[in-house]
């Protein structure tokens, strides 16, 4: 029986290739209002997640600020989900830095690296796409997320079936 099982497994990562994605780990988290929460899970299959790990003490994060909330804007009606988790932060110092950045899309609460250690983090900023089949196509360590993901969702928005 053992040895069946050990061949269906074989055949099964032989079928599925060695293109694809690590699967992204799942997980539940409370936003900023204290309120809302998000689960990863309800959204595989409906939205691609972008996990912006930042920090309110991170300056490249504050400069890239305004940039995020320009794709949360341009990306939000076209099953797009971005949000930003603040991560070794207090609520007090994640609230001043909304407000101080004028930021419009959702942020949440990772003061203990919870999350963002089973994502790989190794500093801020840290960026992480996550498709609809709930794969991590992208990860991104430092600045550069901004002016990145646009191709990036654009690539995935390509692919993604068409609702009808």
């Amino acid at each position: 029986m053992s040895l069946r099982l050990g061949v269906l497994a074989l055949l099964l990562a032989l079928a599925t290739g060695s293109e694809a994605a690590p699967a992204a780990p799942g997980f539940k988290i409370t936003m900023i209002d204290g309120k809302t929460t998000l689960d990863s899970r309800e959204l595989i299959g409906k939205k691609i997640l972008v996990l912006r790990f930042q920090a309110s003490y991170c300056k490249a994060c504050a400069r890239e600020s305004a940039a995020f909330g320009r794709l949360y804007d341009k990306y939000r009606s076209r099953d797009v989900e971005v949000v930003a988790i603040h991560v070794q932060d207090t609520t007090a110092d994640t609230r001043s830095f909304v407000r101080r950045n004028k930021v419009n899309y959702p942020v949440a609460l990772d003061p203990k690296l919870t999350i963002g250690n089973t994502f790989g983090f190794k500093g801020t900023p840290y960026t992480v796409v996550i498709d609809q089949k709930g794969e991590m196509v992208a990860q991104i360590h430092g600045q550069s997320a901004a002016a990145r993901l646009p191709r990036i969702l654009d690539e995935l928005l390509k692919e993604a079936p068409q609702k009808s």
